[in-house]
């Protein structure tokens, strides 16, 4: 036994050795250590005679410094031969197709930033530290540089590749367009489009504000590239709705199921959902609440069986009905906690289909009379549970009435909402949700909703639910799509438009998902000012059938890359950088200047003195 054992420790001692040896050769093979000092590599044509038939003479010989992935950094000697009949120029193929002209950092190195940026979430330092393991010295504005062109580059490619597309999408039967835009604070609107099919990013575009006038020019651009659509989704924006109607006039067009639901209720209990938040607010109800579980806390954590009984019942499955005696201090903790995390009652769809503020002020109301008992339970203890606070609260007859008034409205919008059978409160899917696909039964069922005696009576003598009714009517004929008959390769199949626009609300989620894990940052209004256009594009990498078109033979991005006119980079960046320095450079600073206007003024009186 003793001697068997031996052998499996001698065996496990042998394999980790391997593995450790292993990774020493694999650590020795990295660029750091296979080119200490910087290695100089020859470029010249492969070519030595001239298309007119001449024999090419060497020009110039001269040297630049590049930085690539395989090598890390090194010194390229650069040969360029001249015809002196045609003087025609010749330069490195090979050079040519692994870094762009003038450049430090080859296409590899610009491909690895764009992916670890855009794809991997990675910040900036991140980036730093991998590209140092590879020997390459880059700076954070360098990688930020990196970034941006790499945008470039794929948004070129996407354009040359677009009539591929297009036949991609028509052997398919077609496309249905997704429209939809995203802003944050003053920040320019994202306006991005979506092959519904290929779930392929088609366009973007940012513009100053969500109007008209400045989207059919950006609708035209589709129509240019991939031909009109077969169907058309989006909101009920204005500007949309007479963009499309302008560019798109014969294309059937629909309104999404979860925006029009979404838009109906804030127009129906928009004011009640302030009005309740601002009570709450006035009353600083979450504020004491909080107060309160911190000092019931602290009191639990002092003692230590009260605490074992807490710890006891959280580990009870399932919680519900769970046997552990509780004391009136970990009973009081519980609900004051449930009741401030009311928020978890909601489902991921956002007001008004969940409604934080009602759902606090019911728990509010149901948790106050246990509170009470528990009190008087409490005896020592009882300061600890000072509950003149939310008496004054559920006492406030303004917001008793709202609140009263806010639910029945509730009630009316949640029946509408199962008749659309859309973002449904016993849903897990969040705004993945795409709900019931039988449309003629949703229509039957919303066209009972909107005639029944009830809603007729209330859009008689109230205008909220008579602007309710009109909306309904106003947009029937874009809620409710018949199937679309269309020819593909294989032959004629139907077509159901998505009843939402939920593969856009999912995108951009996406989008600023992958910027606040790579900034760090919450808002992003910074980020939209400062994006390119087009870097939405970045989705498209992870379709298959997208890439394939996009390579169009390469092996990678890197040969694809290789492939665009560096005139047509440098003309698109330099639009792009155009685009977002709104204004002249330490412009902003003018701003933070007090009295402006007055130093001004002195500065234009002694200039004219």
């Amino acid at each position: 036994m003793h001697a068997s054992g031996s052998k499996k420790n001698s065996g496990f001692s042998v394999v980790k050795l391997l593995h450790s040896y292993m990774n020493h050769v694999v650590s020795q093979l990295s660029p750091r250590n296979l080119f200490p000092h910087r290695p100089t590599l020859y470029f010249r044509p492969t070519r030595s005679v001239c298309t007119c038939g001449r024999g090419l003479t060497v020009l110039k010989t001269y040297s630049r410094s590049l930085a690539s992935l395989t090598i890390g950094e090194f010194h390229a000697h650069i040969t360029q031969l001249t015809c002196s009949l045609c003087q025609k120029r010749y330069g490195s193929e090979e050079l040519q197709s692994i870094a762009p002209p003038n450049g430090k950092f080859c296409f590899d190195v610009m491909v690895h930033v764009g992916q670890a940026l855009f794809l991997r979430a990675h910040n900036g330092k991140e980036i730093q530290r991998e590209l140092s393991e590879k020997n390459i010295n880059i700076s954070l504005r360098e990688i930020d540089y990196l970034g941006r062109r790499f945008i470039v580059y794929l948004a070129l490619a996407h354009m040359e590749s677009q009539e591929k597309f297009k036949q991609f999408m028509t052997s398919r039967g077609g496309y249905i367009l997704h429209l939809d835009g995203t802003c944050e604070g003053d920040s320019p609107h994202l306006i991005t489009s979506i092959d519904e099919l290929s779930k392929i990013v088609l366009d973007n575009v940012k513009l100053p504000s969500e109007n008209a006038d400045q989207l059919i020019p950006f609708l035209q651009t589709i129509k240019q590239a991939y031909g009109e659509p077969i169907a058309m989704v989006h909101d009920m924006g204005a500007a949309i709705l007479n963009a499309v109607n302008k560019v798109f006039p014969k294309v059937p067009d629909y309104i999404c199921h979860f925006h029009f639901l979404k838009d109906i209720g804030k127009d129906l209990f928009g004011h009640e959902q302030s009005t309740v938040r601002r009570h709450l607010k006035r009353h600083a109800i979450r504020s004491h609440l909080r107060k309160m579980a911190k000092q019931l806390k602290k009191a639990i954590d002092a003692d230590p069986d009260t605490l074992d009984r807490l710890h006891r019942y959280l580990e009870s499955k399932p919680l519900h009905e769970a046997t552990t005696p509780l004391t009136p201090l970990v009973t009081a903790y519980l609900i004051i906690i449930w009741v401030m995390e009311a928020r978890h009652e909601s489902h991921g769809f956002g007001f008004p289909f969940d409604r934080s503020h009602l759902y606090f002020y019911r728990r509010l109301r149901e948790a106050y009379p246990t509170l009470k008992e528990l009190k008087q339970e409490m005896s020592q203890s009882a300061s600890l549970l000072p509950l003149m606070p939310i008496s004054k609260t559920l006492t406030d007859q303004a917001l008793d009435s709202t609140v009263l008034r806010m639910q029945e409205k509730v009630r009316l919008f949640d029946q509408l909402r199962e008749a659309m059978r859309i973002a449904q409160p016993d849903s897990n899917n969040g705004l993945n949700d795409e709900g019931d696909s039988d449309i003629a039964t949703i229509k039957e069922r919303v066209s009972e909703f909107r005639h029944s005696e009830v809603i007729n009576e209330l859009a008689a003598t109230t205008i909220a639910y008579r602007n309710m009714v009109k909306q309904i009517d106003k947009y029937w004929e874009k809620l409710f799509a018949d199937p679309i008959e269309v020819t593909t390769q294989t032959g004629t199949i139907n077509l159901q438009p998505q009843r939402t626009n939920n593969i856009m609300e999912q995108f951009f989620r996406d989008l600023k998902r992958t910027d606040r894990k790579r900034s760090g940052n919450h808002a992003l209004t910074k980020t939209l000012k400062t994006m390119m256009a087009q870097t939405p594009l970045v989705k498209n990498m992870d379709n298959h059938q997208y890439m394939e078109i996009l390579l169009n033979g390469k092996e990678g991005l890197v040969e694809r890359f290789a492939q665009i006119n560096i005139d047509q980079v440098r003309n698109v960046y330099a639009d792009a950088q155009k685009s977002v320095q709104q204004y002249p450079k330490r412009m902003t600073e003018v701003f933070k200047i007090p009295h402006l206007p007055g130093l001004l003024l002195k500065k234009l009186s002694k200039k004219a003195a």
